[in-house]
């Protein structure tokens, strides 16, 4: 099996940064792509970032500039670096990795538990 394990959330005063982790462990032969998504109270679920095996990277607009995505393939693990946090940021933020299973032919795709980031204004 696989699992995604998030960390680095919490509360944070606007203007202020935040670091979110998250690492895939289990049966992986490869990643194909890892994404933050994040999601309000009250909203939809939204894609903030995703980083590809090559390492090309997209934002959602609300975010370009202030949120940087990358990840280290030794060690199967993304992160979200934060700054110039907003309260419209707050949200829960949720990983996301789509990846090839040992001695499985088709993608898979996997969600973590999920970390709460607070921004005071």
């Amino acid at each position: 099996q696989v699992q995604l394990v998030e960390s680095g959330g919490g509360l944070v005063q606007a203007g202020g940064s935040l670091r979110l982790s998250c690492a895939a462990s289990g049966s992986i032969f490869s990643i194909t792509s890892m994404a933050w998504y994040r999601q309000a109270p009250g909203k939809e679920r939204e894609l903030v970032a995703v980083i590809s095996s090559g390492g090309s990277t997209s934002y959602v607009d609300s975010v370009k500039g202030r949120f940087t995505i990358s990840r280290d393939s030794a060690k199967n693990t993304a992160y979200l670096q934060m700054n110039s946090l907003k309260p419209e940021d707050t949200a829960v933020y949720y990983c996301k990795a789509v990846l090839m299973r040992w001695a499985i032919s088709r993608e898979s795709q996997y969600w973590g538990q999920g970390t709460q980031v607070t921004v005071s204004s």
